[in-house]
């Protein structure tokens, strides 16, 4: 496949590697385990490797490759069915952080979250570019507020997966600030001690969040079967 972009804007080079190599997992055309090499790679897309290096980074970010020691980055071992079965196991266990969260509520846990939830309205009138990096924090905090070590490490356990998922899943048009929304208000219904409703939100949110997922998978499916006729 020749790729012929120009690099007269960078901005626009960074975006089209990272979509590019994103496609190529995604599609399978890099397996899980395989090497993605900067120089490799920005040799055969006739750019320089700093863009490479920014999309490797981005994709890591999203769970997509990982960073494994002597062997460099190399592509993530993630299925589909594997991330549907974490939804599954996610449906239970923060539902129970988010209703031991409540039980267990303290004056220290209630300003940490007064101050997430300001500065997750300010953010949600800036767009959605802005919310990257909250989706990890808001979860750290989240299970954090639990108060449960054990808890805390299981579904630390499961970050790169959630992740994974939310990302893709915020490919949908509106889901990212919908999310926004959804870990505000269980976020309030935390401080206030309201369990029952911070178990509910917490369920739904999850459902969404599942549901935006599949909903990706399947428009990237019947893309590449569009492709194939």
């Amino acid at each position: 496949m020749d790729i012929q972009w120009k690099e007269d804007n960078l901005l626009s080079i960074r975006e089209h590697a990272y979509r590019y190599l994103k496609e190529l997992i995604l599609e399978g055309e890099y397996k899980p385990g395989d090497r993605l090499i900067e120089r490799e790679l920005a040799a055969k897309l006739n750019i320089s490797r700093t863009p490479i290096r920014e999309a490797l980074f981005r994709l890591e970010s999203q769970g997509f490759v990982k960073t494994v020691p002597r062997k460099g980055v190399v592509v993530s071992n993630i299925s589909e069915n594997e991330v549907i079965e974490v939804f599954t196991i996610l449906s239970s266990l923060e539902v129970l952080a988010a209703k031991l969260a409540a039980q267990r509520m303290d004056e220290e846990t209630q300003k940490e979250l007064d101050q997430k939830i300001e500065q997750l309205m300010e953010l949600e009138a800036k767009s959605e570019e802005h919310f990257n990096s909250e989706h990890i924090q808001m979860n750290y905090l989240l299970n954090k507020s639990a108060k449960s070590p054990k808890l805390f490490e299981i579904l630390s356990g499961l970050t790169d997966y959630i992740h994974m998922s939310a990302n893709m899943g915020y490919e949908t048009p509106g889901r990212r600030k919908e999310s926004l929304r959804e870990h505000i208000e269980i976020m309030k219904a935390l401080r206030n001690k309201e369990a029952e409703m911070a178990e509910y939100l917490m369920r739904i949110h999850i459902e969404n969040s599942k549901k935006a997922y599949i909903n990706y998978i399947e428009k990237l499916r019947d893309k590449r079967n569009k492709g194939k006729e």
